[in-house]
């Protein structure tokens, strides 16, 4: 594609810029730009768009906001804090502070029940998990290589790893038949593929657990798959932002407890995880993203790469503080998953009521839905079509599934962790009413049972 004019004052802009790998136009977005032209609130705008396209966890913001009134000293910006004022606002380099740094090595380990220790030195700083998945590809792969990635996947690689770095994502198609569950080999004959094509495959990604399906992977799978990357010399990246959010059984099993058992030989250089707060704390209005490589020349260059995008000194500062509170992160992780385990049994539970089923999960901040059985037809767009009814009949926000690179055609994820208790029941009613006028009469006016709920 070559270089565009902007349509403001004719100036010629770069064809990075100007491509269409960035993925704003994809229905995942236009969901939220629904919701931007028409936001719901329970007083002002109670007829709004609802969105339940974000995955942002609301549910524990309010012991967050209870430590921060208990200790004003964390912030540089109050009283009690600003002796520490000349020392934060003074440059800081890219290494980090070291409290915070030691305090996100803490907390990951935590996240993972202390099954694994994790090195402070290896921690490196990001604007957010966009930014650490964008410093790690551009640290493993050049322009024209690819990484495998199983769908459905989150809209946002498409962005996050393609759009700058110049790298291509080839999907791992996982469907319904075995609840979208990756084998061995699937990656194989992905894999198998590339090198038919001549594409240099460069790494597997994985997202663990899963956005959008909310499952976790086995500690057999990790294997499987660990040794495959291993064997062919090809990089594993694990996304894990979501490893705070595990509600159920079965528990989460990190990448990093899998290498460090001595019983399995891998080489630790090709493995690597992205981490973050957003999901976990529920902040991510902080930017807080962080690249864990084993690699010491990735851990160096990606420290030297995310200069462009560091987290606020005053913002490690805080969070340093607060992660250093063992007694206050001991109980969040426990009142944070019996939250999401409430909400998911809340909001699943009412889709199940009006003959909606979703995959059973454990993890994340949505459910993935089946709608296949309101779909016209079981093509993409009759699932756009049932997408832009829900957004402009019952004014909720979800997303399709094929904004998700799901091969399936009817499946679609629904958030249920950025709005109040209220706003759920609201939610449930306007789904309710929109199945109820989905199943009166299809197109030849004859009764629809599609999805009535069967005893």
């Amino acid at each position: 594609m070559g270089s565009k004019m902007s349509k403001n004052n004719n100036v010629v802009l770069s064809k990075l810029v100007t491509n269409e790998q960035h993925g704003e136009n994809s229905p995942y977005f236009d969901g939220w730009k629904a919701y931007d032209n028409d936001p719901f609130h329970l007083v002002n705008t109670p007829n709004g768009v609802i969105q339940m396209g974000l995955a942002e966890n609301q549910l524990p913001v309010y012991k967050i906001e209870e430590w921060i009134k208990r200790n004003p000293k964390a912030s540089i910006c109050t009283t009690e804090g600003i002796e520490s004022f000349r020392r934060i606002a003074n440059f800081q380099d890219y290494h980090g502070l070291p409290e915070f740094t030691s305090g996100i090595a803490k907390f990951m380990e935590k996240t993972r029940s202390g099954r694994v220790k994790f090195d402070p030195k290896r921690v490196v700083m990001a604007g957010g998990a966009t930014g650490a998945n964008e410093n790690l590809i551009r640290c493993l792969a050049d322009p024209g290589n690819a990484f495998l990635v199983p769908t459905p996947y989150y809209p946002g690689f498409n962005r996050d790893l393609r759009w700058r770095t110049g790298v291509e994502l080839l999907p791992i198609s996982c469907n319904s038949s075995n609840n979208f569950k990756i084998t061995i080999e699937d990656v194989k004959e992905a894999y198998k593929k590339a090198q038919q094509t001549k594409i240099k495959v460069k790494g597997l990604i994985l997202t663990n657990p899963s956005n959008p399906l909310g499952t976790v992977l086995d500690r057999d799978t990790l294997i499987n798959l660990l040794t495959f990357t291993n064997e062919h010399n090809i990089h594993l990246v694990c996304d894990e932002i979501y490893a705070g959010t595990v509600f159920d059984a079965p528990e989460f099993v990190s990448v990093a407890e899998i290498i460090n058992d001595d019983k399995i030989r891998i080489n630790k250089d090709l493995v690597h995880i992205v981490s973050s707060l957003s999901k976990d704390l529920g902040f991510p209005g902080f930017r807080v993203g962080i690249v864990y490589s084993f690699n010491d020349d990735v851990v160096n260059n990606a420290r030297k790469m995310s200069s462009f995008g560091l987290v606020s000194a005053q913002t490690q500062h805080l969070l340093a503080s607060m992660l250093s509170d063992d007694e206050f992160i001991g109980k969040f992780l426990i009142e944070n998953p019996r939250r999401l385990k409430e909400r998911h049994e809340k909001f699943t539970g009412g889709l199940e009521e009006v003959g909606i089923k979703c995959l059973k999960s454990n993890a994340g901040l949505y459910c993935w839905a089946d709608l296949r059985p309101m779909l016209k037809e079981p093509t993409l767009d009759a699932e756009l079509s049932l997408w832009k009814r829900i957004i402009s009949d019952a004014n909720l926000n979800v997303s399709p599934g094929s904004s998700f690179n799901c091969p399936e055609a009817g499946w679609f994820r629904i958030c249920f962790a950025n709005i109040d208790d209220e706003t759920v029941e609201i939610a449930l009613s306007r789904i309710q009413m929109f199945v109820d006028a989905n199943n009166k009469v299809n197109e030849r006016g004859l009764i629809k049972n599609a999805l009535v709920k069967k005893e």
